[in-house]
């Protein structure tokens, strides 16, 4: 279970901590504060321990800065200047341990900054993760692996992970009960199962095979959650990082997916989201109950130094500052506005 996350002069950020819930983390803020490079930095510590290269490595491959020179990672300055960042993880045996990546805006290559901390407890203790990006990946599958692998292509290596994941077989034995009560309700939703021919995914239903790549990209995504919890990629002690699951969902499929997130969480799940979307918010707070543990963190710039700091609660009504609700809320007096004004012509 990841614990916290600390930066200091780390791309975006001047100097940043949040600490984690166990059970799901839920982020929010404007474009520009962060959201997605928590998310990544926090997961490639989770996957360091199947990283041919360390951690370094990894944070360069997710981030893939301009020719792949991870000092451009080091918050942008006009002078020489150094940065870290930092994961905290409790392991099997509940004992804290933190793995640090240190670096200055001259280091060139992964292998010349320095990783302190417990990196061989950490990789010796590994756990599973998955990332889905915001990107979909499940029509692009068939070549994508061995074209990443022997060529240099511009994607982010959580794409290429992402399938690795899709890609796995199942595990021996018969499926937990919460596991197929999940799976079953994913099957609902999509009015089918997920099946993979050639590295190809289809759309399995009464009517058919239909390929992914006619597949509506909601319910893309859908079928990969659906991969993920079939294949045991997903289970207690597992960690899932969801950027923008809302993206080319429909609302009305929300309410589902809150309630598969919630589950997994109280099956043992860690989860971490960032989202734009009201839906998705409110769909969490009529949902969640007393035993869910559940955290907001608002990602915001102070308006005098224009650095990003971060609000945490329990509370969705307690979210402060909420882009979000204010947005939604301008709308409505906007709308009294504009009906006032029609009412006086």
């Amino acid at each position: 279970m990841l614990e916290k996350i600390k930066f200091e002069k780390f791309t975006a950020f001047e100097k940043l901590e949040v600490k984690f819930s166990p059970g799901i983390n839920i982020f929010v803020g404007e474009n520009g504060t962060g959201k997605t490079h928590i998310l990544k930095a926090a997961y490639a510590a989770c996957d360091i321990a199947k990283s041919k290269g360390g951690f370094a490595e990894k944070i360069n491959n997710l981030f893939y800065p301009s020719g792949k020179v991870i000092g451009r990672l080091v918050k942008r300055s006009s002078t020489s200047s150094k940065g870290w960042m930092e994961v905290s993880r409790k392991t099997a045996g509940d004992k804290s341990i933190s793995i640090r990546l240190s670096l200055s805006n001259h280091t060139t290559k992964p292998a010349k900054a320095t990783v302190s901390g417990a990196p061989k407890a950490w990789t010796e203790d590994p756990f599973e993760a998955a990332y889905i990006p915001v990107k979909d990946m499940m029509a692009n599958a068939p070549g994508f692996r061995s074209l990443y692998e022997e060529r240099e292509i511009h994607f982010e290596e959580i794409y290429v992970d992402i399938l690795r994941k899709a890609f796995l077989p199942i595990l021996k034995g018969p499926t937990d009960k919460q596991r197929k009560k999940l799976i079953e309700s994913l099957q609902k939703e999509m009015d089918g199962k997920v099946i993979a021919k050639n590295e190809e995914f289809f759309l399995r239903s009464k009517r058919g095979e239909l390929e992914f790549t006619l597949l509506a990209e909601g319910f893309r995504k859908m079928g990969l959650l659906w991969i993920l919890i079939q294949n045991g990629t997903l289970l207690n002690g597992s960690t899932l990082f969801w950027d923008e699951p809302e993206t080319n969902l429909n609302p009305k499929l929300m309410r589902a997916i809150v309630g598969i997130l919630l589950e997994l969480q109280r099956m043992g799940v860690q989860i971490f989201l960032s989202t734009h979307d009201y839906v998705i918010l409110k769909e969490f707070d009529l949902q969640s109950t007393k035993r869910d543990n559940i955290k907001f963190h608002s990602l915001f710039r102070n308006q005098e130094s224009d650095e990003i700091e971060v609000a945490t609660t329990d509370n969705y009504l307690d979210i402060s500052p909420n882009a979000i609700d204010d947005t939604f809320g301008s709308f409505i007096d906007r709308e009294i506005e504009k009906n006032m004004g029609s009412l006086g012509k």
